[in-house]
């Protein structure tokens, strides 16, 4: 076969294959695809002009393909230099800019300018005849240009393999090959291009390694992918991921993704040269000094807000060098969502919206301790009788009625007030003073009524208002205050504010005083009994009720309305109570022996059952003193029924199976009193003569009591009438068949030795 046609076959099969691969090319997506189409259409002038000078036997066309090979050269050292500084971008210079070698343009340049005049001058080259394989062929004689031409293009060829060189030294072993590969064409192609400079040999056979160069380019740049690295990165990686993945090679440009990254970034799987700047418009700059990072980042405000984890990762070789990273990008705004969604729930009523209690008061005390130099009030807004409108309308109407005043309260607040649900029926609102209009207020819960559907009901509302005037008052004590001032309006329809002052500020500081004081008092017996005499029908006194008493060492005598009370609402009247059990147990103990069925009642408040086995420690004290259950007969109120009835009952069928004679107080008070008596396990009513009082109706009144006795003496209860002041009431009363009385008539309360004088005419 013809050595020219056969070389030229195989130039004019690498010229088709670098089109094509110029094509494929400008087709990605690669920000290098530029670059590698140009270098791959600058190697085809070249090597079309040495296919002309192979194939022709006529001078002028020999000397057309040396210049399209000449300067062709030059255009592909510029293509060359252009897409050596892309290809290794910053691997050297570590900052991975691109820096134009300007001067490198200006020679090749002029070169190409030098050998345009060559036909005028004739300084650069001319050709020869020369015979091959029979046939003449046209040989380059060159001359002073043509050398400067070499040098030029041999310098620009050195620079380019120094800095290939440089990037194979400084990259991770990983990534060398991509780079090692083009080096290595190039420095075979310059040699194989000496090696046809000095030899003369007629044909220059390096073309096809130029063709080598341009494709090896092309596949490294736009088809290669470094598989090692990416199995060494996603060896790393949990298998199931649904955050999106980047990796990034040693530069930080990405060189894959996965579909989540893909769809997050908005770009396809061959266009992965947008991903950085993608990723940048979505979440900032994600440069940082350190290697490895992780970051939250929200885009977007309240409900639209997103949440982003951002992770970097670096990946080293065994030489402990960098050889890529990865960035994962999780995406937990659900999780974010339902986290904020539990913080709500936590800290806002689930009925309401507005804040739980706890939580309102830690965001009252966030603002106290702003200090905005405003005055504030602590609103306690209460719903009455709220329990009656449940009872009548239900529980769905009663929720109606809270969220329609939680959105009534809201009506009113600024954005510089706090507001939330402090229990079932109540709020607190802490508002500046300023903006608190009590008469709009008044007016407006005057007309508050609450609608559901055909059915409206006007609900009273009242308000307990404390001025903030301590502002390092725990929060609570606050609303406490507040909560305190609404005593002041009791069942009054018309007023719905009230105001904690200094009458209430007094009571309160004297509820703290003797609560204070009090376990001190009863272990100095400042807190002692009197006894006040119980009489039968003959008025022979034959009990007593042993009542609490404080002989204050500053106050004096404090009769039981100034501290039974304040006891009663604190839970501190079980001290009171089992002081007055132990006292009476020591008295009877002493009277065993010379007054043996003297008896004396103490009374059990409804409050003691909630904190203590009262049949456990009225048993104890009376194993413990030795005397017997029936003289220590024990006293309770029909509000203990109210609530837990049939446990209560139990109890008291208890007290009586181990002796002790159990007394009901203040019968006919109440509403129940009728309905429970068939089933209430007690041995004495003891009937309030205020019940006469309560009707203008004497008669009517009187034949009630008459009946009430009688009704107990057919149930085989005592009957005892307390309040008797008169001796017409008391015989009145005896002839109606009542068995024990007590009352100002025979004796007021007084102390035990004053008591052991009048009962058993002694001095103690």
């Amino acid at each position: 076969m013809d050595q020219r046609l056969f070389y030229t076959s195989i130039l004019l099969a690498l010229v088709l294959l670098l089109l094509l691969c110029a094509s494929v090319a400008m087709r990605s997506r690669k920000e290098i695809r530029k670059y590698v189409a140009l270098l791959d259409l600058s190697l085809i002038p070249p090597m079309v002009g040495n296919m002309i000078i192979v194939g022709s036997s006529i001078r002028a066309r020999s000397l057309i393909g040396c210049y399209s090979y000449f300067i062709g050269m030059d255009l592909v050292m510029f293509a060359l230099v252009l897409f050596t500084n892309a290809y290794c971008r910053g691997v050297n210079s570590g900052s991975g800019k691109q820096h134009k070698p300007t001067l490198v343009y200006l020679l090749l340049l002029a070169d190409a300018v030098q050998l345009c005049l060559n036909p005028i001058f004739g300084h650069a080259f001319s050709v020869e005849s020369v015979e091959v394989q029979g046939r003449p062929y046209y040989r380059l004689v060159p001359g002073v240009g043509q050398i400067i031409h070499r040098v030029v293009d041999y310098l620009v060829a050195f620079a380019v393999i120094l800095i290939f060189i440089l990037a194979v030294i400084k990259t991770t072993r990983i990534n060398r090959e991509r780079y090692m590969v083009i080096l290595v064409s190039i420095i075979v192609v310059a040699v194989w291009e000496t090696f046809y400079i000095f030899s003369r040999t007629p044909i220059d056979r390096s073309m096809i390694g130029f063709g080598l160069i341009g494709i090896s380019s092309f596949y490294f740049s736009i088809i290669y992918r470094p598989l090692r690295l990416l199995d060494r990165m996603l060896s790393d990686i949990a298998s199931d991921l649904s955050q999106a993945l980047f990796v990034f090679d040693p530069e930080g440009k990405c060189i894959w993704a996965n579909q989540p990254g893909l769809r997050l970034a908005k770009v396809d799987a061959d266009r992965l040269d947008g991903v950085n700047e993608s990723l940048e418009r979505t979440f900032g700059s994600l440069d940082r000094e350190e290697k490895d990072w992780v970051q939250s980042i929200v885009i977007g405000f309240g409900d639209d807000a997103s949440y982003f984890l951002l992770q970097r990762r670096s990946i080293s070789d065994d030489r402990n060098r960098m050889a890529g990273s990865f960035l994962s990008v999780l995406d937990n705004t659900e999780e974010q969502q339902r986290i904020k969604r539990e913080l709500y729930n936590s800290t806002h009523d689930s009925l309401t919206g507005m804040y739980t209690k706890q939580h309102f008061f830690e965001k009252v005390r966030q603002k106290i301790d702003a200090g905005d130099g405003r005055k504030y009030l602590a609103v306690f807004v209460d719903v009455k009788n709220f329990k009656i409108v449940n009872d009548i309308f239900g529980s769905d109407f009663g929720d109606k009625a809270l969220q329609q005043l939680a959105d009534h309260i809201r009506s009113f607040m600024t954005y510089r007030c706090v507001y939330g649900r402090l229990a079932g029926d109540t709020f607190g609102v802490f508002v500046p003073a300023d903006e608190f209009d009590s008469a709009a207020i008044e007016s407006s819960l005057a007309a508050f009524s609450v609608t559901d559907g055909v059915l409206e009901h006007h609900i009273l509302v009242n308000l307990g208002v404390y001025e903030v005037t301590e502002p390092s008052l725990d929060v609570s004590v606050m609303f406490d205050r507040a909560h305190l001032a609404l005593s002041v309006v009791g069942d009054e329809y018309k007023t719905h504010i009230a105001y904690y002052d200094s009458k209430l500020r007094e009571m309160v500081m004297w509820d703290q005083q003797i609560s204070a004081s009090l376990h001190g008092a009863i272990e100095s017996m400042q807190i002692m009994p009197y006894l006040q005499p119980i009489a039968d029908s003959q008025g022979r006194v034959v009990g007593a009720e042993a009542l609490a008493r404080w002989i204050h060492p500053e106050h004096g005598f404090l009769p039981p309305y100034k501290f039974i009370p304040v006891f009663e609402k604190n839970g501190m009247i079980l001290d009171v109570d089992r002081h007055m059990w132990r006292c009476a147990c020591k008295i009877l103990s002493q009277w065993q022996g010379s007054h043996d069925d003297m008896f004396i009642s103490v009374n059990i408040s409804p409050k003691d059952f909630y904190f203590t086995d009262v049949v456990e420690e009225i048993t104890g004290l009376v194993r413990e003193y030795g005397i017997r259950p029936e003289v220590l007969r024990v006293e309770i109120t029909e509000t203990v029924f109210m609530s837990d009835a049939v446990e209560k009952m139990n109890i008291l069928a208890r007290l009586r199976e181990a002796g002790f004679v159990v007394e009901m107080d203040d019968f006919g008070s109440g509403y129940s009193s009728l309905s429970l008596l068939k089933d209430m396990p007690v041995d004495v009513l003891k009937i309030d003569m205020r019940f006469l009082s309560y009707t203008n109706d004497g008669g009517r009144a009187a034949t009630i009591v008459k009946h009430i006795i009688q009704l107990s003496d057919d149930l085989g209860i005592d009957s005892l009438t307390e309040g008797v002041e008169t001796g017409t009431q008391y015989e009145k009363l005896a002839e109606m068949g009542c068995k024990l009385f007590q009352g100002y008539y025979f004796a007021k309360p007084m102390p035990v030795s004053e008591f052991e004088g009048f009962a058993f005419g002694t001095d103690g």
